[in-house]
């Protein structure tokens, strides 16, 4: 049945005599308003002293509410162009294809512009087009307005010219040259035939340089063991949508690993269509998206992880490796194993181990397998780096046998374990030149520091996968003009007086497959014939013996990971990644160790919830072969691996950050060897830290039918009733289906559109990217750390992670039931115990939650100045001119989706982001008023966006095709989770998607009619 489940969203919410979650439960705000301080100050009251205010006091409201929300919002003029640029167009929104690579995220994309202004990343939807944009490409537009780039040229810290540059440049060189030193140009993975030609050109006129690959996350070991296989550098291109048993090892391939992008393809396989779906398993150490999303999840050591991939191996090819599994894991993998026999060429192993032993035999597997997933599979080029040469390099460095560095796209004097170190030797080079968006660590240390352009501001071209070919064009004038891309310098100093679009447009018909060049600039792509994967052939008898033995136990395991936000710490300085909630762990604004309750308890390590519902962690030190991190925050996580704690990259930054983002701890310090998995040791220290984490926001107030779930074998041999259980309410004595009554008459909205949002909980994988979507889309303001510490976030959608033990209310109930006194192991007060731990291995729910748009909204009867209020097209519609601030409407609402605008988040030095300079409010849509303090806000279903797709079709007399309408959640969400569209175009996905059996509302018996709907999780258990 699907409804025989405790969820819970933090392990707080398991204590049933806990009296903060019962506050939390009572109260939708937590703190109330500083009314004193208004009350205390006669210039504010009266400068608030108006007719509204007045009314509020006669009908029982304080007075220093109203005060709180009566000033008037900023009145602002346009002005006018006085000679219009022809392609521009006021008020209508121009559209450009493009492509990006960072070195570490890519996709293909289009690009919306306002007024010759990038507003917007969406997906390109175009066929042909591959890479989705996930949470962090959808942010980077805001990273093109960072009003912290490097602008000009800088020479030994000073401010100088492009001519001075190059001459000092070119001396370097020909010194170099001359002497026969040594010249590197360092760069992140390039993924580009023109600048890596361009490259090769620059490495012919000056014979002493070497082109050194750095990529700060490293995939070097399933580089080396592919290029063992097969020849070259590359990863494999695994089609997910082909795998019926997918087997995860130490993976998150649903998150950062090997680039990702592999969600669309997985969602394939994970909706149940014709009784069927695939079946994952995983084994990991920390909880990762991928773990997440797994029908049966194993907590396991890397050690451990590494015994199991030979077991696997042995049980596929036949082999006969040595490998001695602990005999708690031995089933499961055994289990896995046979089943991926079973499926033959349906299987498909993909494994995250950083060893390229490991790497061999996840290409062994596959290739006996004939698995159509990896066999005849694309080829990506999206990490090139070398850990074997990079290593030479800073021995080179070292042994002050460089001459002259160029770096550009890396950041080493943040992100190498030894980054002081790397500072100290780079001073032993004649000439170091940083090549950056930013003045970050790298470009302070460096003699020369040159500012780059966004690739928003650039043209480029991009291989992603071997034989694919994509354009990046610019969608604006580089924002500052003594800014130059890579290809530009290196034009410079090989002495071509060759435009780089010149350049690039020569070069590009090598790649196009006869496709012309402005079909490719209009298409952001060509599409050719792919390099594809075959079997591979290399010595993996040894790889499997090797692997074995190398797999020694340590005390304690570290293992380095991505966070969904930030990666590998690129867009620290951008607002809405620093703001966004982890999908697994809920907490912003910072990195942390994640460690299992058992080790917890074992190093008195805690975590606890103050009146607020804020949470707190205890500080320890961190120590790998002498390093020491120090002050770490600790973060207890349900299915962390025993033995093992997690922490993430990408923090810790401090050059070329604002003061507010200069958070968490730097994890490279610990990267030893380029290797993620360290042996650490952990040392409590004193004090507590305090977290933002909304886990403990908006709990379930005991209501256990918001997240339903069934298994695959119940969903295929019984009825709908049985597993999508319809409340019931009493009618005249008799009971009758919740959703059959009313307590209003409903309107006809059978005329017209009537907009509904579907969401699949089979497909959502927690990726986020929907969350930064509405924040671009909508102008949400970024708050900051300490008043999403108060629950004052204001996310227009949050995606709620629910946690679920593997027993039921009913094997729960036989225990109960079975308690043998109050003593022992059977007694009662263990036992109950025992039922309100958290599970050491939860299973994971993730759920999208907007605004409902109920057609009988709760927050509509409620509002006293008629601010909320519902359309015809079915949205629930705010008139923030009419708001007072009451939130009454957010009490009412059972889904917790109202936001209150507690300040002015525009102009505000108090909140110091993106909205506070005018270079950020570049970014904001003037399609979305920005909201003043004292108002309410929530998801407007982006009425923006279908109110457009309506007056386009018009101007141009035709029918709205299906799919058409999309809201910003939709059209970024690449799994397939959410649908959006017309339910009164009966032939719509989203109408026969309503219909369907796993389909349900959320709170259904509360009777508020919803025009969200969700679809019921089944798992392959």
């Amino acid at each position: 049945m699907s409804s025989n489940k405790k969820y819970w969203k933090s392990v707080e919410e398991l204590n049933e005599n806990s009296s903060i979650v019962e506050t939390l439960r009572n109260n939708e705000f937590v703190e109330a308003i500083p009314t004193d301080e208004f009350l205390g100050d006669e210039s504010t009251l009266a400068a608030s002293s108006t007719t509204r205010r007045d009314f509020l006091k006669y009908v029982g409201f304080s007075t220093a509410a109203a005060s709180l929300v009566a000033c008037e919002g900023p009145v602002i003029k346009s002005i006018p162009y006085v000679v219009q640029p022809e392609q521009i167009i006021p008020g209508i929104a121009d559209f450009y294809a493009t492509s990006m690579f960072d070195g570490f995220d890519f996709a293909n994309l289009l690009v919306k512009t306002r007024e010759g202004r990038p507003i917007k990343i969406e997906n390109n939807t175009l066929e042909g087009a591959k890479f989705s944009a996930n949470a962090r490409v959808h942010a980077s537009i805001l990273s093109l307005y960072d009003s912290l780039r490097l602008k000009q040229p800088k020479m030994g810290g000073k401010t100088t010219s492009w001519g001075a540059v190059n001459s000092k440049v070119q001396e370097s060189l020909a010194e170099a040259n001359a002497k026969g030193k040594q010249v590197v140009l360092l760069t992140n993975t390039l993924a580009s035939p023109s600048t890596e030609k361009l490259v090769g050109e620059f490495i012919s006129k000056n014979p002493t340089a070497k082109h050194i690959v750095y990529d700060a996350v490293s995939s070097s070991a399933a580089l080396d063991a592919f290029q063992a296989a097969y020849g070259e550098r590359g990863l494999v291109d695994y089609d997910f949508s082909k795998a019926s048993t997918i087997v995860g090892i130490g993976a998150d391939f649903l998150g950062d690993w090997q680039g990702g992008g592999y969600d669309s393809g997985y969602a394939q396989g994970r909706v149940p269509k014709n009784g069927k779906m695939s079946k994952h398993f995983q084994f990991e150490s920390n909880m990762s998206l991928a773990g997440a999303a797994a029908d049966k999840r194993v907590a396991m050591t890397v050690a451990q992880q590494k015994l199991a991939l030979v077991h696997i191996y042995n049980v596929i090819t036949g082999a006969n490796s040595a490998v001695s599994l602990d005999k708690k894991y031995e089933a499961e993998v055994d289990k896995s194993a046979q089943q991926l026999k079973a499926s033959g060429s349906k299987g498909l192993v993909v494994c995250g181990i950083e060893d390229k032993n490991a790497q061999l035999l996840v290409l062994a597997i596959n290739s006996a397998l004939n698995s159509e997933a990896f066999i005849g599979a694309g080829i990506r080029q999206i990490r090139k780096g070398s850990n074997e040469m990079m290593t030479q390099f800073l021995a080179d460095l070292k042994a002050g046998a460089v001459h002259t560095v160029i770096m550009s796209g890396v950041n080493p004097a943040y992100s190498l374990p030894n980054a002081k170190e790397f500072v100290d030797n780079l001073k032993k080079a004649n000439l170091s030149v940083a090549i950056s968006l930013k003045e970050d660590e790298t470009a302070l240390a460096s003699t020369i520091a040159l500012g780059t352009t966004h690739y928003l501001e650039s043209w480029n071209d991009l291989m992603l996968t071997k034989g694919t070919y994509s354009l990046t064009q610019p969608t604006i004038n580089p924002l500052f003009k003594q800014t130059k891309a890579l290809q530009e310098i290196l034009l410079d100093w090989t002495g071509n007086k060759t435009s780089y679009y010149d350049y690039l447009k020569s070069n590009s018909s090598a790649y196009t497959s006869g496709v012309s060049w402005n079909k490719v600039v209009h298409d952001g792509f060509a599409v050719g014939a792919a390099a594809t994967v075959s079997a591979a052939s290399a010595d993996f008898g040894s790889a499997a013996s090797a692997l074995s033995q190398s797999a020694a136990k340590v005390a304690m395991e570290l293992v380095l990971y991505t966070k969904t936000g930030l990666g590998d710490g690129q867009q620290a300085n951008n607002p809405w990644l620093q703001e966004f909630p982890d999908p697994i762990t809920r907490v912003s604004w910072d990195n942390y160790v994640t460690v299992s309750k058992v080790d917890a308890e074992a190093k008195d390590l805690v975590n606890f919830t103050v009146a607020n519902g804020g949470l707190n962690g205890s500080y320890v030190t961190l120590t790998v072969d002498g390093v020491k991190l120090e002050n770490v925050p600790v973060l207890i996580q349900p299915g962390q691996a025993i033995g093992t704690i997690g922490l993430a990259f990408g923090y810790g930054k401090k050059a070329a950050l604002k003061e507010e983002m200069q958070v968490g701890v730097n994890a490279y310090a610990l990267y030893k060897n380029f290797n993620s998995v360290q042996s650490v040791t952990i040392e409590k220290v004193a004090g507590d830290h305090e977290f933002a984490c909304v886990q403990l926001q908006n709990t379930l107030m005991g209501r256990g039918d918001i997240i339903k779930e069934t298994t695959l074998e119940i969903f295929n041999t019984k009825d709908a009733k049985d597993w999508n259980i319809q409340p019931m309410v009493s009618l005249d004595h008799n009971p009758v289906k919740a959703v059959e009554v009313d307590l209003w008459t409903s309107f006809d909205r059978t005329v017209g559109h009537h907009f509904n949002l579907s969401v699949d909980l089979n497909a959502c994988t927690g990726c986020g990217a929907c969350v930064i979507a509405c924040h671009a889309e909508n102008n949400v303001p970024v708050v900051g750390k300490s008043e999403i510490r108060r629950s004052r976030d204001m996310h227009w959608l949050r995606i709620d992670r629910y946690y679920s033990s593997e027993t039921t209310f009913e094997q729960d109930n036989e225990k109960k039931d079975g308690f043998d006194g109050l003593f022992g192991d059977t007694g009662s007060l263990g036992g109950f115990g025992q039922l309100e731990h958290p599970s050491e291995n939860p299973q994971v729910a993730f759920q999208p939650v907007m605004c409902q748009h109920c057609n009988h909204a709760p927050c509509e009867t409620v509002c006293p100045v008629a601010a909320t209020s519902h359309g015809r097209q079915g949205q629930n519609q705010m008139a923030y001119n009419r708001c007072v601030g009451t939130r009454y409407c957010a009490n009412n609402c059972p889904y917790k989706v109202r936001r209150f605008n507690w300040f002015l988040y525009n102009k505000n030095n108090e909140f110091d982001y993106h909205m506070n300079d005018d270079l950020g409010r570049m970014v904001l849509n003037p399609d979305v008023n920005v909201r003043s303090r004292g108002v309410m806000e929530k998801c407007s279903m982006c009425i923006q966006m279908t109110q457009l797709t309506i007056l386009t079709a018009k101007r141009e007399g035709r029918v709205i095709k299906d799919g058409e309408f999309q809201t910003a959640c939709s059209a970024a969400c690449s799994s397939g989770a959410m649908v959006f569209g017309d339910v009164n175009d009966k032939e719509s996905k989203v109408a026969k998607l309503l219909e369907d059996d796993r389909m349900y509302h959320l709170l259904e018996h509360v009777g508020t009619k919803p025009n969200v709907q969700y679809h019921v999780k089944v798992r392959n258990t």
